[in-house]
């Protein structure tokens, strides 16, 4: 059955690019619905494991489980990689015990280990038990490793030569040899020992003569990756130094497998999106395919940890609810300066949660870096404070007031830069990480601090 392209072909709009054409989705869902196994898979062929995985992902679950069960022998190990978690585990259970070990036997080993990290031990063994021997056991070993560590990120098909020969000896054996990593892009030279002692890049060993020795063409940077290191650490170390590929060793520095960027960067974007739902107090594991219940679960948390910040603030208000009975001004301009100040503190603090996990804030740079945000927020208050000061004396025709809120917004500010500042750096010198926890806490300083700074300057000059 022939198949119009075009109507794959994504949206023209910036805005919406690389997303799946709607037509063909529609198509997709009315092949499902007639029960057209032909045409679906027509409609499937053109499209991108990754894009089969967002319409798997976007679909209700009782039309994803009838194209998977119409879909089935075409289902491609990829997909499995490429779907969100918990609509992955319902994919799994759907699909044929059959379909599954052949899409399990497809992938690299760090993909199978990614993989199973997230399953139950009944789903677990059901992979495990699809795999050979050879790949099973690569797989289990990678399992004993620590979560989050190297050993669970590498894979274990790796290129090695030994250190003495030439351009020569690699390409022969790389014509000759029976399995290759599907892809890999260095040469890994090692000792008798199988110690790794340099790499050699796929560019360089095709564009050099056969009897240059390996050793005279290897990287500038070469970094060796221990088995049990931080993957985050991992992450930083690709993205610092521009790697592509890495060798990983175990405690004897052996040679045991080997770490590609893509899967260093997609150590770096998860961290990233934790970062991101961590900073807006979303359980970091949070997606569209989780239930109302899981939902409430994952925000409930830091929402009650909310109220109780704002509960603080109020007992500040209700401390200055007799200023505020003698001029009913107060209550209006109240929010005006809580609003400013939990802005240019969120500001603040996101740069700094930022700065420390990229590592670019340090115990050197700190103190520099601390006084320009004071002095941002300085200058931010001063421009801000005489901008309130005459809306409001215009506003209320009482000119101290102005003066009032002016000089309470330039100390709300620099108080907001402070606290954006200091309480991440302190969270995370005592090992909490600043952007799960720094929101509540910045606001909460905000907020205090602009409500007594604003309210108690009024009570004091104006009443």
């Amino acid at each position: 059955m022939e198949t119009d392209s075009k109507q794959f072909e994504h949206e023209p709009h910036r805005d919406d690019a690389y997303e799946l054409d709607r037509k063909a989705v529609a198509a997709i869902l009315d092949a499902v619905e007639r029960g057209d196994r032909e045409a679906l898979v027509a409609l499937m062929e053109p499209l991108h494991a990754a894009d089969i995985a967002d319409l798997l992902e976007q679909i209700d679950a009782d039309d994803r489980d009838a194209l998977i069960q119409l879909y089935g022998p075409e289902f491609d190990g990829d997909i499995l990689s490429e779907l969100d978690e918990g609509v992955r585990e319902d994919v799994i259970e759907i699909l044929n015990p059959q379909v599954l070990a052949e899409a399990v036997r497809e992938l690299e080993s760090d993909d199978v280990v990614d993989l199973l990290e997230d399953l139950e031990e009944p789903q677990q063994e059901a992979i495990l038990g699809a795999l050979e021997d050879a790949d099973r056991v690569a797989v289990e070993q990678a399992l004993a490793y620590p979560e989050g560590s190297a050993g669970r990120l590498m894979q274990r098909e790796v290129v090695m030569a030994p250190e003495h020969w030439t351009v020569g000896d690699a390409i022969d054996y790389l014509r000759n040899a029976e399995e290759l990593p599907e892809q890999f892009y260095h040469v890994f030279l090692v000792d008798p020992r199988l110690h790794p002692v340099g790499s050699v890049t796929l560019g360089r060993l095709m564009s050099s003569r056969r009897d240059v020795p390996l050793k005279d063409i290897t990287e500038e940077v070469f970094q060796v990756i221990p088995v049990d290191q931080d993957e985050e650490d991992v992450a930083y170390a690709f993205n610092q130094y521009h790697l592509i590929s890495a060798p990983v060793v175990d405690g004897e520095g052996r040679l045991i497998g080997q770490i590609t960027i893509d899967d260093a960067m997609t150590v770096l974007d998860e961290e990233h999106e934790e970062d991101i739902l961590r900073m807006a107090g979303v359980a970091e594991d949070s997606s569209l395919s989780d239930t109302i219940f899981e939902a409430v679960q994952g925000r409930a948390t830091w929402l009650f940890v909310n109220l109780l910040t704002a509960i603080l603030a109020s007992l500040v208000i209700d401390y200055f609810s007799a200023t505020i009975d003698q001029m009913v001004a107060l209550a209006v301009l109240m929010p005006i300066v809580a609003s400013m100040g939990g802005n240019a503190g969120t500001q603040t603090m996101t740069v700094t949660v930022r700065a420390i996990a990229t590592r670019d804030l340090t115990s050197q740079n700190a103190l520099r870096v601390l006084w320009r945000e004071i002095s941002v927020g300085a200058l931010n208050g001063l421009l801000f404070g005489v901008t309130m000061a005459l809306v409001a004396a215009f506003w209320f025709g009482v000119p101290m007031l102005g003066a009032v809120i002016g000089v309470a917004m330039l100390l709300t500010l620099v108080a907001a830069a402070l606290g954006g500042f200091g309480i991440p750096m302190l969270l995370d010198r005592i090992g909490i990480d600043p952007a799960l926890a720094s929101g509540p806490f910045v606001t909460t300083v905000t907020d205090v601090v602009g409500f007594f700074l604003f309210l108690g300057l009024a009570g004091w000059i104006l009443l």
